[in-house]
């Protein structure tokens, strides 16, 4: 196949990158960057500048790009860029898309579980309904920017991705440091729901979705989920160290916000992979334990090398 990626600096789109190159398909980076590897395909969303030509052809995209999450503090101009990096960038490829002679079979979107809001112990799947809250808000303008391509007729489906696992980014790698001094502990109760997945079972069922007839909602996590309690100990326990110190609610807020830690790190989503487990992908790492064990000896056998 011929795919077009974007985000692919990201830790996402650098992993899917090379799986897909590895396995003798050829990759096209969608970059802003002028400067971009021969066949990859300039844009710019923010001014809305891209060269629809270059997508003919294309059998397939997958959209990943957006600003940080959790870059900066959540003042009102970054929570309008991250609203606006994803909704206008959605939908300028939507429309692009949908004007060709001879557009991809498939556009997968990304998406968030912050799509469901705070819901507490709630099983989460993906035909439950959108929370409340900005993260939600954002998740469901992304969403809809796709229209177009699905109006077009290309399968549309929506990459509802939660915490991926990998040791030297996202909140594995900012907890690891804290882990492996004994210093590690729970996030306030620890009674809130993480739905996790490891970057492999990411990358994997990314993959899956390229060759598989399935659109709409997906929520890419393991089958699963934990609370914050049970994750810690499960990290703690693969490290050989102790979590014994809680980490009371203010001190995420006073380093992040309060808006920003309550819906990284104390929102409650227990969300179920339904789309995946009964459309037949089979994940690598089902369950924390297996799946904290292969990301960090992973990263040993790198380091030795």
């Amino acid at each position: 196949m011929d795919v077009a990626i974007t985000g692919a600096s990201g830790l996402i789109g650098r992993a899917l990158a090379a799986r897909l190159s590895s396995t003798g398909h050829q990759v096209r980076k969608v970059s802003r960057s002028a400067s971009s590897g021969s066949g990859d395909i300039h844009w710019d969303p923010a001014t809305g500048t891209i060269d629809p030509a270059a997508f003919e052809g294309v059998n397939a995209l997958v959209h990943l790009a957006g600003e940080g999450i959790a870059e900066k503090r959540w003042s009102p101009e970054q929570k309008e860029r991250i609203a606006d990096s994803r909704r206008l960038s959605t939908d300028l490829l939507a429309r692009t898309l949908a004007g060709l002679q001879h557009p991809p079979t498939v556009l997968l979107s990304g998406s968030a579980i912050g799509y469901y809001g705070e819901r507490g112990d709630e099983l989460l799947t993906e035909s439950s309904g959108p929370g409340d809250g900005f993260l939600t808000d954002v998740c469901v303008a992304w969403e809809a920017a796709t229209q177009p391509a699905q109006d077009a007729g290309i399968r549309v489906a929506h990459l509802r991705t939660g915490i991926v696992l990998d040791r030297k980014a996202g909140a594995l790698g900012k907890m690891l440091p804290l882990f492996r001094f004994g210093v590690g502990g729970r996030l306030g109760n620890g009674r809130q729901y993480w739905s996790w997945i490891s970057l492999d079972d990411e990358i994997a069922a990314i993959c899956w979705l390229l060759m598989h007839d399935v659109s709409g909602a997906v929520n890419l996590t393991a089958p699963n989920p934990v609370t914050n309690a049970e994750f810690t100990k499960a990290l703690a326990q693969e490290l050989h160290r102790p979590a014994i110190f809680p980490v009371p609610r203010f001190g995420p807020k006073l380093l992040l916000g309060k808006e920003l830690a309550d819906s990284l790190l104390f929102t409650s989503a227990r969300v179920q992979p339904e789309a995946l487990t009964q459309g037949g992908y089979e994940f690598a790492h089902p369950t924390l334990p297996e799946a904290l064990r292969s990301v960090l000896r992973a990263g040993k056998d790198r380091d030795h090398r």
